[in-house]
């Protein structure tokens, strides 16, 4: 209370008291305890009405303690009940909290932690990965400002984020760590990565890389094996020793059989290894078919045709054929593309049927094509040309983007040779190349593509691209180049992009650590995204009578689903767009793995660095009495006892309200009751 105030107070007393004195000694006539009475009552209620219009601030003072934090971090991963260490981190954490002492000194609680923080009361350890630094640096974040001692109860087996042992705790907090496991070494053999991609063609290979690794300090000899469906496709005798505890492989396998394929990979286990399930690796690469069947149609021999031959089966995942307009019973149905190549008065039939089965085509024009025939057959393309022979360079257009391609040295190479005219294209399509006349650039297409009612088409309008082919075998000693710039021109008008109203993003096989996700969209009949769609997914596994379905949620400009814990098989499912009743089914596979179980025993050296680190040391279920002593008589981990004042205005007081009412009150009836009123 301030000086001011302590003057204010006085002078209301004064000035309560003066008041009442006046007003029952002085003017009134009464006297004895009647007068002392009321005198009373109206000095107090004058006073306490000053008093609240004085308002002066009441200041309390409150001695609280204040406990440091005792955190048990605890390790609730699948690796802990793989090691049967349950028993003692149970064990552990009744030590800790349980503990009078400990409880008297710090706020104990309990943290379970796998992949993130959970917030879990109890652990059934099963938290599919374990990332040890992202849990100490969430405590480290969350307890900031605050004394912390840490307990790090763990097996020191990390599958994920970055290495713990070089984790620094902040000032105010110190981390003790707790081993569970057995920490003996036994000889142990493990695959410890094997990489692979997802996808492969049809009828190719594709490799596989496999790391082994060795745990042990004398010589051992193993073998290593790959299996599909029962049988081996590879294996290798490999060679470990206490110099040599690392072994990376390389292996390509056949892809033989469309769809997904599921493989075992596993390096026999030694006689008296303990832990054989890090021997084995499960993984799955999903079979496609790129394989594209190209028709060249001519009516002419020329150089260009064999060079297009070439560069297209340049690719194994391609073949081309070349036939004449003049043979008969040309199957066009058994082709993914056909190049028209100068068509003359014999291909009327096959134009037709060309673009009555609605089949891509490269059109390529040149000195002996029938223009006649091209303006009539191709309604939205049209050349006005002359008997006159004119050279075209290609200029390439920088501004293309329907697909990535590389510059072959456009710019050096021979022209291309087609009659002279201007061409004229109503419709929507994409200039590659522009011609380039003698010396001045021009906007006329040299090469094209377009697509019309989901059919891509091309045009080409000049020959002698076999020229092309050589010059870049000679700029580069190899047709690498030209080769890859065909390829792409041909995987761009092969491939039919038919439009849906419904589209479903998902792999074709998950591995069972693996979150299994869905994105789709819906598009409603202008092909435009629906926000308002109602998506349910129906996922069964009919070999373990499993089903059951999901409601898409809206994200942005997609819908997603997601499912974890799935276990290992083929699953089917459909995604149905209640609203519209359109729906899409398909199947993806769950393969075993768990990266939890890869482990044979605690890693010691990594916790170890970690309390060095962190200036510390590692303790076992063993010597818990000696970790109480080191938390009780680290001077750190004090009670601090804080004054905490506070400072209250008096008019917040509502008691004083109370009491001013009844002196008031009081009053009146007491002089109501001595006849005064």
């Amino acid at each position: 209370m301030t000086l001011l105030n302590i003057i204010y107070i006085t002078l209301a007393v004064i000035f309560a008291l003066g008041f009442s004195y006046f007003q029952y000694f002085v003017k009134s006539k009464r006297s004895g305890k009647e007068r002392l009475i009321l005198f009373i009552l109206r000095a107090l209620g004058v006073f306490a009405l000053l008093l609240l219009l004085i308002d002066p601030k009441i200041t309390t003072t409150k001695i609280e303690r204040e406990k440091p934090n005792l955190v048990l971090a605890l390790d609730n991963s699948e690796s802990i009940s793989h090691l049967n260490q349950e028993k003692n981190i149970a064990e552990i954490t009744s030590f800790l909290t349980e503990d009078d002492e400990i409880n008297q000194q710090f706020d104990v609680q309990n943290i379970y932690f796998g992949n993130n923080i959970l917030s879990s009361d109890s652990a059934n350890f099963s938290e599919k990965q374990t990332d040890i630094f992202k849990a100490l640096n969430s405590l480290k974040s969350i307890y900031k400002n605050k004394q912390t001692a840490t307990i790090l109860v763990t097996d020191g087996n990390q599958t994920l984020g970055r290495d713990f042992q070089y984790f620094d705790a902040s000032s105010n907090q110190k981390i003790f760590p707790i081993v569970v496991g057995d920490t003996t070494k036994f000889p142990d053999l493990s695959i410890s990565k094997l990489n692979v991609n997802r996808y492969a063609f049809l009828e190719n290979k594709f490799p596989v890389e496999i790391f082994l690794n060795y745990s042990g300090s004398k010589s051992v000899a193993s073998r290593f094996q790959i299996t599909t469906e029962g049988k081996t496709v590879s294996s290798e005798n490999v060679d470990f020793s206490a110099e040599k505890k690392s072994l990376k492989l390389e292996v390509n396998l056949p892809a033989s059989k469309l769809g997904t394929q599921a493989y075992s990979a596993e390096i026999l286990p030694l006689d008296k290894e303990k832990n054989t399930v890090n021997n084995q690796n499960s993984f799955a690469v999903e079979v496609i078919d790129e394989r594209t069947s190209v028709l060249i149609l001519s009516s002419i021999s020329h150089p260009d045709l064999g060079a297009l031959k070439k560069a297209i089966e340049q690719n194994k995942q391609r073949i081309s054929s070349i036939k004449y307009a003049s043979e008969n019973n040309i199957e066009l149905n058994e082709y993914q593309l056909v190049i028209i190549y100068q068509p003359n008065d014999n291909f009327n039939n096959y134009l037709k049927l060309i673009e009555g089965n609605n089949l891509p085509y490269l059109l390529v024009t040149g000195t002996k094509t029938n223009w006649n025939i091209v303006n009539n057959s191709f309604p939205n393309l049209d050349k006005s040309v002359t008997e006159d022979v004119q050279d075209f360079y290609p200029i390439m257009n920088s501004n293309f983007n329907q697909f990535q391609f590389e510059d072959i040295g456009f710019s050096n190479l021979s022209p291309l040779q087609d009659k002279f005219g201007d061409i004229k294209i109503t419709d929507d399509f994409s200039n590659i190349l522009y011609q380039k006349i003698e010396s001045v650039e021009t906007n006329q297409p040299l090469l094209i593509t377009r697509k019309n009612n989901g059919i891509r088409s091309g045009f080409l309008f000049g020959e002698n691209i076999w020229r092309w082919r050589n010059k870049v075998y000679v700029e580069n000693q190899s047709f690498e180049k030209f080769d890859n710039f065909i390829g792409a021109i041909v995987q761009n008008l092969a491939s039919k992009n038919k439009k849906e109203r419904l589209n479903i993003d998902y792999e074709s096989f998950y591995y069972s650590n693996e979150i299994v996700k869905f994105d789709a969209q819906f598009f409603d009949e202008n092909y435009q995204f629906d926000p308002n769609a109602n998506l349910q997914i129906l996922v069964e596994n009919d070999s373990l009578d499993l089903s059951f379905d999901s409601r898409f949620l809206l994200q942005e400009n997609f819908y997603q689903v997601s499912f974890n814990n799935l276990q290992p098989g083929d699953y089917h499912f459909t995604v149905t767009e209640k609203n519209s009743g359109l729906n899409k089914s398909g199947e993806f596979s769950i393969i075993a793995f768990n990266v939890e179980q890869q482990f044979s025993s605690a890693n010691l050296s990594k916790l170890e660095n970690l309390a060095s680190r962190n200036n510390t040391r590692v303790y076992f279920k063993e010597n818990l009495d000696e970790l109480k002593r080191e938390l009780l008589n680290d001077t750190r981990f004090s009670i601090i006892r804080k004054a905490n004042k506070k400072s209250r205005p008096l008019i917040d007081w509502y008691y004083l309200l109370f009491i001013i009412v009844a002196i008031l009150a009081a009053e009146w009836f007491y002089r109501k009751y001595k006849g005064l009123i």
